[in-house]
């Protein structure tokens, strides 16, 4: 079915360039985030998951493991798919595939606070700047889903 939606890991420098695509066309495009704050000296580091709908990647995010617990972050979807449930599908295939004897942490926009409440997520201090886009922490805790 072409309109399903696929997530895996990525496994080769075509997916990496496929993401990083994605990364621009919504932070560095959309956002305004400047390439050199988007792109990290964690990118070797991390693990990195695709979505694909048809035929095309279409949202990715990444998660690695920090001194505090381990941290997903770079959740981007491009708009046209913002409403098919890709950034869902990332989420919860990341904490799938996350060590859950570990804190589990991300920085939310704060436009998006909602949405990782109802997979689980606690904000949890104050906001914060973050490239130029207001954020807040979030922890999560099954404890937690609504």
């Amino acid at each position: 079915m072409d309109n399903e939606i696929i997530v895996k890991v990525a496994d080769s420098p075509e997916s990496m360039e496929a993401i990083f695509e994605v990364r621009r066309t919504v932070f560095v495009i959309e956002q305004s985030v400047s390439e050199e704050e988007e792109y990290d000296e964690f990118e070797s580091s991390s693990t990195h998951l695709f979505a694909t709908c048809d035929n095309q990647v279409v949202g990715t995010c990444r998660f690695r493991n920090t001194t505090q617990g381990t941290k997903l972050e770079r959740f981007a979807v491009l708009k046209a798919y913002r409403t098919r449930s890709v950034g869902a599908s990332l989420l919860k295939a990341a904490l799938a595939a996350v060590d859950h004897d570990r804190m589990i942490y991300l920085h939310a926009q704060v436009q998006v606070i909602e949405f990782y409440k109802k997979y689980g997520f606690s904000q949890i201090g104050a906001q914060f700047e973050e490239a130029g886009i207001q954020h807040f922490k979030m922890i999560y805790s099954v404890d937690d889903l609504q």
